[in-house]
This record gives structure tokens, C-alpha cells and sequence, in this order.
């Protein structure tokens, strides 16, 4: 089977699963897992951030950064094609009391700093109104296609948050996708943002876990939250082992899955049926729609499916293929193949 569903499904290599076994292990509520010690350090210096604390998931860890923000009855400007919106169940509103104000995403995924100003108000001490106390922004981005937001913009982007005295949070579940296509430091990146989350379990291939880091202060509320929504863990080392392994062998080879996916890309826009615009590859992730009226979207990932390959829908009639290091170059042949004999014959 040729899994593009996500590059959540990766496994962890050998490495992660020998430093599993080695970890030395502490109770990481009481700060006493030395490994967890060790990501959390090493992975605050990778990103040019004070401090780190290891989440169970990137949904937490994004929740708990954007509790840490925001004031309950205050709002949180995101993306309305952002997947805080979209996939994390509305938790900023429903535990922490914050409003969800959703900005147009334009295609690159960036906010157009005029829909941002538009969500302030002009009279900030006028009560009607909840005002707004961060904006999130997402790098690499998902429903984009994978798009990066370019560094000028972040830095446009941080001036404007500045200025009106809020904070920037990175949703950066590949934000290590984002530096290795733009081929910086993603320093360089995280240095437009107030605190960044990004996830070990996706094409960094450890099994579990996320990361959101920041100033010390921020990082010490983040971590107040996590207790609260049930994420504080005992002998957390297990799964903070092959995390840092990830963060010391993996990103690197990220570029390979971008070539791979250029590849599926390049290969997919030429079958009648498909259309896509592969020179809008940016990292890891394609989009494309299936024009064949013998086909919905849904009659096709089944079909799909039952070819030996998997794909996910991605809202709006969009097919969604996610690249990562157990699909190689010849998976990519073989799906490109699979999916042309499927155009040809259409439903069976």
C-alpha cells in the first residue's frame, strides 16, 4: 500500500528505537525526566527561543501557547483555512473562553495585514468589544499545499503585531519543511514569532509528541495549561528519545521528500482527469482536484484505495498527497502509474 494520507504515519527509525530503550527516565511533572530535560533544551536552542516544553500533540501544544496569550473573552486571529480553525475543535473557545476571529487565507496562506487591522477596533476602550490578543499564523501551510510564508512577510507581519502590542504564534507543525525550502536557519523563520509550535511525529518521523517554545516566562504558563488539559506525563523520556533524535537526523532528508513530491506532482498534472499545478510545489504536500465527471472526490480516494493507494480529502472537492521517507521514488512511479490506469478506465 502507498500511504500519502500524512506524514503522521511515518515509524520511528532504528535510532529512535534504540534511544527508547536507553532513556533515562524521571517523573517530567516534577521536572525530573532528563531526556525530557534534554529535547526541551536542545530544541529551545534550534529555534533561537528561551525556553521549550514537550506536548503530548500539536494540538495541545498549540492550545496551551494560545492560552498562555490570551485573556479569556479576548480573541485570537487566525487563518480561516487554518488548521487551529479548522482541526483542533474549537479549544481556545471552548476551555479557555477566547474568541475565534477567522481572516481570509489567501492562497500562500498568508493574512493580509488590511484583513488583519480590520479585526481591531477603532476604539479600544469601548466594552462592546473583545479585543484582539494574538495572531496565528501557520508555516508550512497545510490547506495551502504546503506553501511557506516568505521571511519578509513574517517580518511585516511581527512589525504590525508590534505595533498594536499582541503577540505572534507560529503554527510550525513543518516549520522545519519551511527552512530546509527556503534554505535558512529556521531561526531565521522563528525569530518573527513570540512563541512556535512544531510537531517530532510528522516528517521527522518520531512516534509522538510536539514542541512549543518561547520566552521562559510564556513557556511557564504553556506548561501551567498542559497540566490542566491532562498533558503533564510521568516518565515522558520514552517518547522525548526518539525526539531528539529527530531533531538531530531527520531534517535534513526533508528535502528529499520535497524532490518527491515535485515528482508526484509533475507526474499527476499530466493525466486528463487531474488538475494541478505542480510548479506551486513548495515542500511536501500536493493538492489536486479530479475534473473527470465519472468521479467524485470521494468515489475516487475509495477507488483509489482499492488501487493500493491513499490519499485524503482536503475540503472543497481537493485530493490531498503527503510525501514522506518510506515513499521513494519508485512509490512515486508506481502511484502515478496506478492513478493513470485509474483515469483510463474510469469507476468499475
Amino acid at each position: 500500500m502507498l500511504n500519502f494520507l500524512s506524514d503522521t504515519v511515518t515509524l520511528p527509525t532504528q535510532e529512535m528505537m534504540d534511544a527508547i530503550q536507553h532513556a533515562m527516565l524521571g517523573d517530567d511533572v516534577y521536572g525530573q525526566d532528563q531526556t525530557v530535560n534534554e529535547l526541551e533544551r536542545l530544541a529551545a536552542s534550534m529555534l533561537g527561543m528561551e525556553a521549550a516544553c514537550f506536548m503530548p500533540s500539536g494540538t495541545m501544544a498549540n492550545l496551551s501557547s494560545i492560552m498562555a496569550h490570551c485573556p479569556r473573552g479576548s480573541k485570537v486571529l487566525v487563518g480561516n483555512e487554518s488548521d487551529i480553525y479548522i482541526y483542533e475543535a474549537g479549544g481556545a473557545s471552548v476551555c479557555g473562553g477566547i474568541v475565534y476571529e477567522p481572516i481570509p487565507t489567501q492562497a500562500d496562506g498568508r493574512l493580509l495585514l488590511e484583513d488583519l487591522e480590520r479585526a481591531f477596533p477603532v476604539d479600544e476602550e469601548d466594552p462592546q468589544f473583545a479585543l484582539p490578543a494574538l495572531i496565528c499564523l501557520e508555516n508550512t501551510h497545510n490547506r495551502c499545499g504546503g506553501k511557506v510564508l516568505p521571511i519578509a512577510y513574517l517580518q511585516e507581519v511581527k512589525e504590525f503585531a508590534t505595533e498594536r502590542n499582541v503577540p505572534v504564534h507560529m503554527d510550525g507543525a513543518r516549520i522545519f519543511n519551511a527552512a530546509v525550502a527556503l534554505d535558512v536557519d529556521v531561526r531565521e523563520i522563528t525569530q518573527y514569532a513570540d512563541s512556535v509550535q512544531f510537531c517530532l511525529s510528522k516528517g521527522l518521523s518520531a512516534p509522538i509528541g510536539s514542541i512549543v517554545a518561547g520566552t521562559q516566562s510564556h513557556i511557564n504558563k504553556a506548561r501551567k495549561v498542559r497540566k490542566m488539559l491532562g498533558g503533564g506525563m510521568r516518565q515522558a523520556g520514552i517518547a522525548a528519545a526518539p525526539g531528539i533524535v529527530a531533531l538531530q537526523t531527520m531534517i535534513t532528508r526533508l528535502d528529499q521528500d520535497h524532490r518527491h513530491a515535485k515528482q508526484l506532482a509533475d507526474g499527476l498534472a499530466k493525466i486528463n482527469g487531474i488538475e494541478l499545478n505542480a510548479q506551486e510545489v513548495q515542500t511536501n504536500i500536493v493538492i489536486f482536484r479530479v475534473t473527470d465527471p465519472r468521479y467524485t472526490w470521494n468515489s475516487f480516494l475509495q477507488m483509489a484505495k482499492s488501487h493500493g493507494v491513499i490519499f485524503s480529502e482536503m475540503g472543497y472537492g481537493r485530493i490531498r498527497a503527503v510525501v514522506h521517507r518510506h515513499i521513494t521514488s519508485d512509490d512515486i512511479n508506481r502511484a502515478v502509474q496506478l492513478v493513470e490506469e485509474m483515469m483510463k478506465k474510469g469507476p468499475s
